[in-house]
């Protein structure tokens, strides 16, 4: 991606340098499907990241340090801070095209631990947003660990991290995250699941609309950035987990998508740039 000379968002909380207390024991390696699973939140922990956060405590124990970033990390940090910034621009024209005013998320980059709005989680819960608090969280270590598990590396495949988590924030500013919540409230879990499916497709195709639509705005994309989005969207989808972990899937279980939907989606944002395009709840679910 062409960003120099881009602008780095003030509405960025850096937590990695303070003390912390966390947990330590399985690691991110132990957790490797769970993080994988979960790192695309819709916001609700207790859906969506309670299940790395438990895998991760169950043979941990306390630890407290404090942690000076490499400058490696630095460099992620002022990526991220860039990104989140386009994704301000972007939205906040989109939604003004609406006749609506758009709402800036924060975002909080911590070290190994954190406490949300939504509760308290760790890096291996991977990047996730919290609508109790209109924040994303991210543990840029995250980066290190994509890169290193699914062999997927490249700015634009980090950007495609942040944007979808931002696009849970749009999800939230528009009344379709609350909306969706409340019916995963009141259905079986299949549906619940179902649901969380279409959160997470369209949040997915709302972060294609962010490259498009910055692209637009900056000429950011470069030859090939893409094709990194679609590469880590492929190693995401619940399809392709659960054959890496178990051998076969269970799809009534799926709660983000195949990796054909996930990839499909963010193309189809990213080719279109037609914020219209993105119902993901009006279709049959097997029309996905």
């Amino acid at each position: 991606m062409r960003l120099d000379g881009r602008r780095e968002s003030s509405n960025v909380d850096d937590r990695r340098k303070m003390g912390k207390t966390g947990k330590a024991g399985l690691g991110i390696g132990g957790v490797l499907l769970v993080a994988a699973i979960t790192y695309f939140t819709t916001g609700d922990l207790g859906s969506a990241i309670s299940a790395g956060f438990k895998v991760a405590q169950s043979s941990s124990t306390t630890t407290t340090e404090s942690y000076t970033p490499t400058a490696e990390e630095e460099e992620l940090a002022s990526f991220t801070k860039k990104i989140l910034a386009g994704t301000e621009d972007v939205w906040t024209d989109q939604f003004k095209k609406m006749g609506k005013t758009y709402h800036k998320p924060k975002l909080v980059m911590f070290h190994g631990a954190v406490n949300s709005g939504c509760g308290s989680a760790t890096s291996s819960s991977g990047p996730f947003y919290c609508s109790a608090d209109q924040t994303v969280y991210i543990d840029l270590e995250f980066f290190t660990t994509m890169k290193k598990q699914f062999g997927t590396a490249g700015d634009f495949a980090y950007a495609y991290v942040i944007a979808h988590e931002v696009g849970h924030h749009v999800q939230s500013e528009l009344g379709i995250l609350n909306q969706a919540h409340q019916q995963m409230s009141r259905v079986s879990e299949k549906e619940s699941n179902q649901i969380s499916v279409r959160l997470e497709l369209q949040a997915d195709f709302l972060a294609g609309v962010w490259a498009y639509q910055d692209n637009k705005m900056f000429n950011s994309l470069e030859q090939g950035d893409i094709e990194e989005g679609l590469a880590i969207a492929s190693k995401i989808g619940d399809d392709y987990l659960q054959k890496q972990a178990q051998g076969y899937t269970i799809p009534e279980s799926f709660n983000h998508g195949t990796s054909e939907q996930r990839a499909r989606w963010l193309k189809k944002g990213a080719t279109r740039g037609d914020l219209n395009e993105g119902d993901t709840f009006s279709p049959a679910y097997n029309q996905l």
